[in-house]
C-alpha cells in the first residue's frame, strides 16, 4: 500500500514533460498506479505542494490528485504508453 507519508521521489523529466503536454491538451489518459489501480481520466494540471508533485485529474466529473511517483504508467494515442521512471 502506498502511503502519503513516504518520501517523494521526483520522476524523470521526459515523463513529466509528457504529463504537462497531456494537461495542456486536456487529454484523456489511461493510468496505471503502482498499487495496481487502473483508471481513465482527463489530465487537468500539474501541482506542487510541500515539495511533492501531483497530476490533477478529472474522473467522470470528480477531481483527484495523483502523486507523480505513484503513477506506474500512462498512455494516450499521441504519445503511446509511457512507463514512469524516477529521475537520475
Amino acid at each position: 500500500m502506498l502511503t502519503k507519508d513516504e518520501a517523494y521521489k521526483p520522476i524523470n523529466c521526459d515523463d513529466y514533460d509528457n504529463l504537462e503536454l497531456a494537461c495542456q491538451n486536456n487529454w484523456m489518459l489511461t493510468l496505471a498506479l503502482k498499487d495496481g489501480e487502473q483508471l481513465k481520466a482527463k489530465a487537468k494540471d500539474m501541482v506542487s505542494r510541500k515539495n511533492v508533485e501531483y497530476l490533477s485529474i478529472d474522473i467522470a466529473g470528480e477531481d483527484r490528485d495523483l502523486r507523480l511517483d505513484h503513477i506506474a504508467s500512462f498512455s494516450h494515442p499521441d504519445i503511446g504508453t509511457v512507463v514512469v521512471s524516477e529521475s537520475d
